[in-house]
């Protein structure tokens, strides 16, 4: 636990507008890394609602078949064109949506008389970020098994290299990560192009032989089947929400390709991709109800089912690397706005902001889907798991898009109330489906979920308990100032510029408070630097730095204030390299600079200021903090660090 890591809150800016134009560029990468996930959700989203395996199992008769592929239908509808598409992407943070996006707007559009609902929906969202987490380790499981499996299609003797196989897979795509995506990316659109092509054009297939399938596009087929056989519908539900897994990538990666991109691409190919797919798998069960058993692959003529199988596994693969990429993305935006400690984040490209690579994230998902793989052996089995994960961000996604849609642009009550009941009703419907699988694997994204919750929510806790404790040790900073300039602070001044990294302008560093009167020195030039986190992605470099003399300039001390967004990793000297040099009396020397850094051992103490379980959490959590030198970019050989205790 170190140093400047605070995070601000700042008044509203305007919202800038991202990717005004559409460019055919964009919208394929887009295709290359947005829709992976929603995009392989046909591989076995029909197989398992017909599971017979399932707890639940839905008998395949044809009126079943009819309401199934309506409802899955109708389900994409509501909640990946009308919830995400139309409403949510409309609700960005300057360029920028996701979950953690609404987050930010929540606390930038609350007013203070709804402080209490800001900070419960604020507390809902990062548990719906929690179970993002959950969906980055099951994604990568069930969707690469998924796309193994289909060896059993090829030759049923290939069964047992499944599980093997897919682990290799997997191992190999955590171990490149660190390398970046870059020169990679630009091989996914065109994989994914011909993915889509591909499906689309098996469903043609299917759709050819049964024509009659496409009645299953009338909403009356899937309200026949929901309120006509509730019992069997209400269970399929679970199953039916894996056609839907991925929507939020949609919305969380809008900075990236802009809403316009994400939108063409997904009305023009996606969609009607998949829901040819889905409509001809539908077919092929209602000619052969054996073949449900695997109807995706299935539905491959013969000769080009080793081909699908290779082509699926690469469009499984790239929707892990896309699921994985935005699991760094919430860790990074979580760490700036002040939810987790921070960690080491490397940037993989330098054309590209958003390519990051967290190592400590990245082993612990390696580890945790390969747990996964072993433990659970097939997609179907990992299906129960994967509902719960997915129903729960996209509820909580909904609601706080609705009240930050009141909150922000004053939509009118009944609107909202109408929009709102119905859209929550559909998710609810989701949730409460997935809640009877709990025995058979639901537990464990809520399990993932909720942990991820308590350590994020303690380590918020715990930072605002150490700020405290904190600023009680460092005592006012003009007061210490003024008796370092009035000499009742013995010190004595050496050539230089020292750099103090502190939290804000209202303390003393507690770095400069020791150098002061434990070695009785002080540089000719001082700059007590804070850095501050805004509810913004990326800021532009005239609102990166503001400057306070602090009264005493001619004496060599100034304060800096250095703005970073959340989706920025603070760059010190770089932010510092934009000061005036005359800002003091001499020149600021800061080429040549010393960077001094507070270093805060923690220690439980007596006070009841948490329970002793998450004092003990919140010390535990600190140990993965990145080193403070290196996340905020400074020179290893010009950096001090100096240490003092802090109880909890």
């Amino acid at each position: 636990m170190a140093d400047s890591d605070s995070p601000a809150r700042q008044p509203d800016v305007p919202r800038q507008c991202v990717h005004d134009s559409v460019r055919p560029a964009v919208v394929i990468a887009a295709l290359g890394v947005v829709f992976g996930d929603i995009g392989t959700s046909p591989i076995y989203t029909l197989q398992t609602v017909f599971n017979p395996g399932d707890p639940h199992p839905v008998p395949v008769t044809t009126e079943n078949v009819y309401g199934v592929v309506s409802l899955v239908f109708w389900s994409v509808v509501i909640i990946v064109l009308i919830t995400y598409v139309f409403l949510a992407m409309r609700a960005d943070n300057d360029g920028e949506g996701g979950i953690m996006a609404l987050i930010t707007l929540l606390r930038r559009s609350g007013s203070p008389e709804g402080r209490r609902t800001t900070a419960v929906l604020a507390a809902l969202g990062i548990f719906g970020a929690s179970l993002f987490f959950g969906d980055s380790m099951i994604t990568p499981a069930i969707s690469v098994l998924s796309a193994i499996e289909g060896l059993k299609v090829v030759e049923p003797s290939l069964e047992s290299t499944v599980v093997p196989l897919t682990a290799v897979i997997i191992v190999l795509l955590f171990l490149v990560q660190r390398r970046g995506s870059a020169a990679v990316g630009r091989l996914f659109g065109p994989i994914m192009i011909a993915w889509f092509v591909a499906i689309g054009a098996c469903g043609v297939t299917g759709i050819a032989d049964h024509p009659q399938i496409l009645r299953a596009l009338s909403p009356t087929y899937a309200l026949g089947f929901l309120f006509g056989h509730f019992g069997t519908a209400f269970f399929a539900l679970a199953a039916v929400v894996l056609a839907v897994t991925g929507a939020e990538a949609l919305y969380a990666d809008m900075g990236h390709f802009g809403r316009r991109s994400i939108t063409r691409a997904w009305l023009v190919l996606v969609f009607p991709a998949c829901t040819l797919s889905y409509l001809g798998q539908g077919a092929l069960i209602l000619a052969d109800p054996a073949r449900v058993s695997s109807p995706f692959f299935l539905l491959v003529p013969h000769w080009g089912r080793l081909p699908m199988v290779v082509l699926a596994t690469v469009a499984t693969v790239i929707a892990s690397q896309a699921v994985i990429t935005g699991a760094y993305s919430v860790t990074s935006q979580a760490a700036q706005l002040g939810y987790l400690p921070r960690l080491r984040i490397a940037h993989t490209s330098e054309s590209t902001m958003g390519q990051i690579y967290v190592p400590w994230i990245n082993w612990l998902l390696m580890v945790s889907v390969l747990t996964l793989v072993f433990a659970f052996r097939s997609s179907a089995a990992l299906a129960f798991a994967f509902g719960m994960a997915v129903t729960g961000t996209i509820t909580i996604s909904t609601l706080l898009f609705f009240y930050v849609a009141r909150a922000r642009w004053a939509t009118p009550v009944w609107l909202l109330v109408s929009g709102a009941t119905v859209l929550l009703t559909v998710d609810l419907l989701f949730v409460a489906a997935n809640v009877t699988k709990l025995a058979h694997g639901a537990w464990l994204p809520l399990l993932i979920g909720v942990t991820v919750f308590t350590v994020m929510t303690t380590w918020q806790h715990g930072r605002e308990v150490v700020t405290a404790e904190r600023a009680r040790h460092e005592g006012p900073l003009r007061e210490f100032v003024d008796r370092l300039h009035t000499g009742a602070v013995p010190a004595l001044r050496v050539p230089g510029t020292a750099v103090f990294l502190n939290r804000g302008k209202q303390t003393a560093p507690l770095a400069m408070r020791a150098n002061v009167e434990h070695n009785h020195v002080r540089h000719d030039h001082v700059v007590i630097l804070s850095i501050e986190t805004e509810p913004l992605p990326r800021l532009p470099d005239d609102r990166r730095l503001t400057v306070d003399d602090l009264g005493y300039a001619e004496d060599g001390i100034i304060h800096v204030t250095a703005r970073f967004g959340y989706m920025e990793t603070p760059d010190v000297p770089g932010a510092l390299s934009m000061l005036d040099p005359t800002l003091t009396e001499g020149p600021l020397q800061l080429d040549q600079a010393s960077y001094f850094l507070s270093k805060i051992e923690l220690r439980r103490g007596k006070a009841p200021t948490m329970a002793p379980w998450r004092k003990r959490l919140f010390i535990a959590t600190s140990y993965i903090t990145a080193d403070a030198a290196e996340y905020f970019g400074l020179p290893r050989e010009h950096t001090v660090i100096m240490g003092a205790h802090i109880e909890v």
